[in-house]
């Protein structure tokens, strides 16, 4: 028990607290969900949020102590989602023939969401600003930090509806597909991505691998259509 606290003492006053945390949660939550037969409810990053943030609470730790060793991983979610675009080079062909489409269908599911979300702030007669963080909520979250900040949101609420929204989509998306008997595969993932951008696709890319293609591929169609439209249509309406 001795050497656990003095470990702990040491590993607590540096960088290697946050990257050892992370990774050692992340682990065995990715564990537990492969021995658990990969159920969206055990999703491994919603578990790792959890778990973090009981322990940061629990330990009193302050979190730019913890992101001073957790911004080593942070780094890599540039390259990983660079990363998906590897699985579309593979598919280029079904892609061209389908342009037209996933065009239409991404700027379909992109207005609803956010559409939507503004109509529910707006019922809920939420202020102005808050509204305004809704409507990027299906966008990955640097992205929507910066369309809230231009149309008058709140960026750190914006990321925080962004998050939300992606854990969601994770959780809950099998179960509604199986409802509403939506197909598997390629259509799965393109809706998956569309409404809950990268915690969307990482979950389709477990699941299936078109699924996880064309999830890659929504993420990254609302990512340019959103930094593109949604400012105009704030300006204009």
């Amino acid at each position: 028990m001795q050497s656990f606290v003095e470990l702990w003492v040491y590993l607590s006053a540096t960088p290697l607290f946050g990257l050892t945390a992370t990774l050692t949660v992340y682990v065995g939550a990715q564990g537990l969900a492969q021995r658990l037969g990969q159920p969206p409810w055990a999703n491994p990053v919603l578990v790792t949020v959890v778990v973090l943030a009981v322990l940061l609470w629990a330990t009193a730790t302050p979190y730019p102590t913890y992101f001073s060793g957790a911004q080593f991983i942070h780094f890599l979610l540039g390259p990983a989602v660079v990363a998906l675009a590897w699985p579309l080079w593979q598919r280029r062909t079904e892609l061209r023939r389908r342009v037209g489409p996933i065009v239409l269908a991404a700027l379909a599911g992109g207005g609803a969401a956010a559409a939507s979300a503004v109509a529910l702030g707006l019922a809920l007669d939420l202020p102005r600003d808050v509204v305004l963080s809704l409507a990027p909520k299906s966008v990955t979250a640097p992205v929507a930090m910066g369309i809230a900040e231009q149309i008058g949101g709140i960026p750190a609420l914006a990321a925080a509806f962004a998050v939300l929204t992606g854990m969601t989509g994770a959780v809950s998306a099998k179960y509604l597909f199986d409802a509403l008997r939506v197909p598997p595969g390629a259509v799965r993932g393109f809706a998956l991505g569309t409404a809950s951008h990268g915690l969307g696709a990482a979950r389709a890319l477990q699941v299936d691998p078109d699924a996880g293609a064309y999830a890659g591929l929504a993420l990254g169609l609302q990512v340019v259509l959103a930094a593109l439209l949604l400012p105009l249509a704030f300006r204009l309406f």
